[in-house]
């Protein structure tokens, strides 16, 4: 059983009773998960990840106290603490993670705060630039059982999918950035001799690459040791993950220094395709430089096209 069974199934169990039974006339303004830090959330958890914090819970997210009153929102806290210790073979921990409470009772305007910044969806360049893509990840995850208010899935609904020039400002910037270190200076390095340099460079252009793979599916880039996971699962270009493996994993001596150049040229060849495909570049180049600022000159806004190309990277 992993997490996400694990939350579904003790909320289906002991929670949506007590809440029906205990809290019939608050259904109408609750919503409940299991959303937010934590493997479990992305359903990456397995016996190694069962850490200190693994353990049968949910969420239950409020709007404001104009809503709920603070006193419900006691009385809902204190519910929560009654239900059962242990489910499925685990006890819930009496001591709270790094980081505070991961199930229990929330508000809305405080988890978004927590989580992306603020208590809504950002509205401008500058709030959406502020907002890193992990947190993003750490945001829409997860599973919503129901939200019978809608606030909490409104809210969550808008920081899913960027808006389309904060979206293209982002993979303009990855989009040079990975054809600096991939297709210029991996070379470049190598012909000086400096091995370990141009790994830096193969690292540049494999986080680079793969923040444009997720930029290209409108998702968000979860936490560097999910990348590789949630990239494998996209819907479009899942098939590089195995490429970029290769590039971190690899040496470069002479015979593993052609195959990361093949590689490298392969996967800048899958990212135009796709960057032509959805109409975001018409360069008649294979040098992603190029591409870039193609990317860059479709952005409708002109305030955020005007700025630097890496502005938002």
């Amino acid at each position: 059983m992993n997490g996400r069974e694990l939350s579904k199934g003790y909320f289906e169990a002991f929670g949506r009773p007590m809440l029906e039974r205990d809290f019939p006339e608050l259904l109408p303004y609750l919503a409940a998960g299991l959303v937010g830090s934590g493997s479990e959330c992305f359903g990456y958890d397995d016996e190694e990840s069962r850490d200190h914090d693994f353990e049968p819970g949910f969420c239950l997210f409020l709007p404001g106290e104009e809503v709920v009153s603070r006193r419900d929102a006691f009385l809902l806290e204190r519910a929560y603490a009654k239900l059962p210790k242990e489910y499925g073979g685990l006890t819930r921990n009496l001591v709270q993670p790094v980081g505070g409470a991961r199930h229990g009772v929330f508000r809305i305007d405080e988890f978004y705060q927590k989580h992306i910044g603020g208590p809504e969806a950002p509205t401008t360049y500058e709030q959406w630039n502020a907002l890193p893509e992990y947190a993003r990840a750490e945001a829409v995850n997860g599973e919503v059982y129901f939200d019978n208010y809608g606030l909490f899935s409104g809210i969550r609904n808008a920081v899913a999918q960027l808006p389309e020039d904060i979206r293209r400002k982002r993979l303009a910037g990855q989009l040079l950035l990975a054809a600096q270190a991939g297709q210029y200076n991996y070379s470049r390095c190598l012909d000086h001799g400096e091995s370990g340099a141009a790994q830096l460079a193969v690292f540049g252009f494999v986080q680079a690459a793969m923040a444009a793979v997720f930029l290209l599916n409108n998702r968000p880039e979860p936490f560097y040791k999910w990348q590789f996971r949630a990239l494998r699962s996209l819907p479009l270009l899942a098939d590089t993950a195995d490429d970029l493996e290769y590039l971190l994993t690899s040496g470069n001596h002479t015979a593993e220094a052609i195959g990361k150049h093949e590689r490298i040229e392969r996967l800048c060849a899958a990212l135009i395709a796709e960057l032509k495909r959805q109409g975001l570049s018409s360069a008649d180049s294979m040098d992603l430089e190029d591409h870039a600022y193609a990317v860059n000159n479709g952005i409708s806004d002109g305030n955020i096209r005007n700025r630097h190309i890496l502005d938002a990277v």
